[in-house]
């Protein structure tokens, strides 16, 4: 996720939560009280906590000695956005998860794309051609699947007559010897 930092009268900052270091991590984890599986969740329901944190630790890099209680922007001056790669993943997923249902097109999956990702995405116009892109492809449902033939000289498995077995060591109960009996019979010899 990146986080959209823009504070008043300026230009967007974009600070990508990815590139943290796991030193990096721990100290927002332990700043901001959340472990990080939680910044991430938070980051994409654009909790303040985990945007500032992010964006403060990353900004600590080039200020050291940047204190947390000394960044402290406006509630309304950061947003988290997809990166490219996330919206990659994404919209691949989407694409592979309508494909997968027979009553789902790709268009309309291109379409509630369209209604989504392009307002989540760090890039809405790369989004948006990312999309196009894919719904133009054809999907495994849309392909032609070619009709398999069975060779014209071994049986199908639907043939009415036996196959005959191909190897000694495997028979089948037609062809395996019947065990004797264990019980006596009455047998008349003749001298």
């Amino acid at each position: 996720m990146i986080v959209v930092y823009t504070p008043e009268g300026g230009e967007p900052e974009h600070y990508d939560a990815s590139t943290l270091k796991v030193s990096e991590a721990s100290i927002v984890q332990r700043t901001v009280d959340m472990r990080w599986q939680e910044i991430l969740e938070g980051l994409e329901r654009d909790d303040l906590d985990a945007m500032r944190g992010v964006v403060w630790v990353i900004k600590k890099r080039s200020n050291p000695s940047l204190r947390f209680g000394e960044f402290d922007p406006g509630v309304t001056e950061m947003t988290s956005r997809m990166s490219n790669k996330e919206v990659e993943r994404y919209v691949e997923a989407s694409f592979a998860a309508g494909d997968a249902n027979d009553e789902i097109s790709r268009e309309d999956v291109a379409r509630i794309l369209h209604g989504r990702i392009e307002d989540v995405a760090v890039d809405p116009e790369y989004a948006a051609r990312l999309v196009d892109r894919l719904a133009a492809e054809k999907g495994p449902k849309e392909e032609p699947q070619p009709e398999a033939e069975a060779p014209a000289s071994s049986p199908t498995p639907t043939s009415s007559t036996p196959e005959t077995p191909s190897s000694d060591s495997s028979p089948t109960s037609s062809t395996s010897p019947q065990p004797e009996s264990t019980t006596s019979s009455s047998t008349t010899s003749t001298s």
